[in-house]
């Protein structure tokens, strides 16, 4: 989350047409207590019961969450997916950036 927050400038272009959401089964006053600490500048939401994970396959058979990102278009098509999510990859910043200009710029 931490390189989210530090490219968030250049790689959500600073939050103009571009959404950034993170999901997680944390309580919402835990995630609201780190996301404060932290200053994201992006929203964090909870999904308690793993509604949302189970949907987009962020559960594994262990009972772990995968590191999952999703770029979803406004028309609300998936446009790009990592799964998992290497976000100790430096390439990866540069696949998400790419996939998010590209869909910026559709029509």
């Amino acid at each position: 989350m931490n390189a989210y927050r530090d490219q968030y400038a250049t790689l959500f272009n600073g939050g103009q047409d571009v959404v950034l959401l993170a999901i997680s089964t944390d309580s919402p006053e835990v995630l609201a207590a780190w996301a404060g600490e932290a200053d994201y500048p992006f929203v964090f939401l909870s999904d308690p019961g793993g509604v949302v994970g189970k949907a987009y396959g962020a559960h594994s058979m262990t009972g772990l969450n995968n590191r999952n990102l999703f770029v979803v278009a406004p028309g609300g098509r998936v446009g790009y997916r990592a799964v998992p999510f290497r976000e100790t990859d430096p390439t990866a910043y540069t696949a998400l950036g790419a996939a998010i200009d590209s869909l910026a710029a559709a029509p």
